[in-house]
């Protein structure tokens, strides 16, 4: 005789219906994330609202500048000499001048020794600043990769006292108007919010959605059976609490069953709640409007609250820090690399200059002197006469 069939099991409470069910909220919060955001971008200013960006500053072509072609071909010039000096360099010429006899033997060995070592020492200590990255055994290391971690120190402490930090992001705040700005912004925001229907339904879902998962936990609904058989033991006086608490005497059980029936029940009320939502939307922008003082002020204190907790000085130090050798000397270099190689060719200029008092000393100590009282002169009398021309003039 043949056994009868097995049933089938029943079905998992784990299925797709189990599966939609915990997708919905999703959806529903989905959606209204995604309106709130198409309604947000219509009120937030545009990224540029500032104005343009500050375009870099012209490239220094004036003064030291036009003169570095020059400068970069002196110590060529100067080696292609001290070489010539070893085949010829002035034998028993003199030059005459005014009475004053000048031996000119050896003047190229003396200016151009001087110049190279005047351009060699400035080039050497400017290498020295970036050069070697790491440490060497006997050559050490360059100054600023040495003391990176002092560098990134000073940087951002001169950042954080004097360029840019919390007093004055404050006071920018305060000067700018920027919460009045978002609290008008907040206001229009909302009113956008509550009179768009689609808002209003996924919003009406999300919390239907929410409410009824809340109201529908076991642990949820023990704790509101309980809560209520306490308070109604509290509230309940004269013959109504005598008939409550003899009831509770005899039929304990059949009260909390009733209760948690009650309880049970409390997600179908989920729906007429939410129906009493709309009135509350109205008058929200209306709300809003109303105390838009206060509402200044707490967008106000929730930014310098917010700047407050902002360490600028660590900010830059970290950043800083981070950079590595390379990276260091390129920063410093995008900025002052020019000012760097007007001052390493002007050692050989220099180096001239002393080649001169070496070879001659009172000679080049007197034209050296009336020339650089000349120049201090002439460039003194044109910087006051620019300074005395009315803004504008010159153009």
């Amino acid at each position: 005789m043949s056994s009868p069939p097995a049933s089938a099991p029943p079905p998992s409470s784990d299925g797709p219906d189990r599966d939609a069910t915990a997708a919905a909220p999703r959806s529903s919060w989905s959606r209204l994330r995604r309106r709130l955001t198409v309604t947000l971008s219509r009120h937030l200013p545009a990224a540029d609202s500032n104005g343009a960006p500050i375009p870099p500053p012209p490239k220094q072509t004036g003064g030291y500048a036009r003169w570095l072609p020059v400068l970069r071909a002196l110590p060529w010039i100067l080696g292609g000499l001290f070489a010539l000096s070893f085949v010829w360099d002035f034998p028993g010429v003199a030059l005459s001048v005014a009475g004053y006899t000048v031996e000119l033997e050896n003047l190229l060995r003396y200016v151009t020794v001087s110049g190279l070592i005047g351009f060699g020492t400035n080039w050497l200590a400017i290498t020295m600043l970036f050069r070697p990255r790491e440490a060497r055994p006997i050559v050490g290391q360059g100054l600023v990769p040495a003391q990176r971690e002092r560098v990134a120190y000073r940087l951002a402490q001169a950042v954080s006292d004097e360029l840019i930090n919390k007093r004055i992001i404050m006071q920018t705040v305060r000067k700018s108007g920027l919460a009045a700005q978002y609290r008008d912004l907040l206001v229009g925001l909302a009113g956008d919010v509550v009179t768009d229907e689609d808002v209003r339904h996924d919003l009406k879902a999300v919390l239907r959605d929410l409410l009824h998962d809340l109201l529908s936990a076991p642990e949820v609904q023990e704790r509101v059976v309980t809560f209520t058989a306490e308070q109604m033991d509290r509230h309940a006086d004269g013959f109504s609490g005598v008939a409550l608490r003899t009831y509770r005497l005899f039929r304990e059980d059949e009260f909390q069953d009733q209760l948690r029936t009650a309880v049970e029940r409390l997600p179908e009320a989920v729906e007429p709640l939410l129906d009493q939502l709309d009135p509350a939307l109205d008058r929200v922008p209306a709300h809003l409007d109303r105390h838009g003082e206060a509402l200044e002020e707490l967008l106000t204190e929730l930014i310098l609250r917010l700047v407050d907790t902002l360490d600028i000085k660590r900010i830059v130090f970290d950043n800083v820090r981070a950079y590595d050798e390379e990276q260091l000397e390129l920063l410093l270099r995008r900025t002052t690399n020019e000012q760097l190689n007007y001052i390493k060719y002007l050692g050989a200029v220099l180096g001239i200059g002393g080649g001169l008092i070496i070879w001659a000393p009172a000679a080049a100590l007197a034209t050296f002197s009336v020339l650089g009282l000349a120049i201090y002169a002439a460039d003194e009398l044109l910087y006051r006469a620019r300074s005395a021309e009315p803004p504008g003039a010159s153009s």
